[in-house]
């Protein structure tokens, strides 16, 4: 017991530099933005669906970001989905997990997993890595299987547009893990609203109630 308790207080300093040497920025997450969650819905149907899932959201969710039924069914239902489908792929999981070492995760809550600071890290973190299989290594994430499926983004736009679409898409991952967060939000200054108008109303009752005794 003391041999193991030793061993670990030895890594722990070795630990704490690794995780000082990733240096995250802040994610620039604004869900009032529904430009930016409709841009980073786009990418995200385009680029991340083709491999992982996201079954626990629907299309027709994305009516909460400003989107109509007909844009959603033009623009981003690609090999003949329905608008009340779940996001799922046909991408066969024991094919991934030979292709990229394991099958890719389903990323309906990977914003709550991993946090939104730490996706702005790691789709901003690849590199090129001969010694991988797909020849690309990330600096968040090292050894990752996954290859940089915005490489192609990456090269032909300048760096400030490319961490553009990453916030945009990055955005839109954090609503997709809590759907339901707009409507509670809003839902939320109604109701404050209407306690504000009550509370004006009951306290001047009340006054009304006590006037002869006071």
């Amino acid at each position: 017991m003391k041999n193991l308790l030793l061993i670990l207080v030895l890594l722990l300093p070795t630990a704490l530099l690794a995780n000082e040497s990733i240096h995250m920025e802040r994610a620039p997450v604004n869900l009032d933005d529904q430009a930016s969650l409709q841009r980073g819905a786009k990418t995200f149907i385009n680029y991340c669906l083709n491999c992982h899932s996201a079954s626990a959201m629907r299309y027709n969710r994305l009516q909460d970001i400003g989107l109509t039924n007909e844009q959603i069914k033009a623009n981003l239902l690609l090999a003949g989905e329905k608008v009340g489908d779940t996001m799922t792929v046909a991408m066969n999981a024991k094919e991934a997990k030979v292709w990229f070492g394991a099958a890719p995760p389903d990323l309906s809550v990977e914003a709550r997993a991993r946090g939104a600071d730490w996706l702005y890290a790691y789709m901003r973190g690849f590199y090129r890595d001969d010694t991988r299989p797909t020849g690309w290594n990330n600096k968040v994430f090292d050894k990752v299987g996954m290859p940089h499926v915005l490489y192609e983004l990456q090269a032909t736009l300048k760096p400030a547009e490319y961490d553009a679409v990453v916030a945009d898409l990055v955005n839109y991952m954090v609503y997709m893990a809590e759907p339901a967060k707009l409507v509670r939000g809003n839902l939320g200054l109604i109701v404050l609203l209407f306690l504000g108008v009550f509370f004006v109303l009951a306290r001047a009752l009340k006054k009304e109630f006590w006037k002869d005794i006071h």
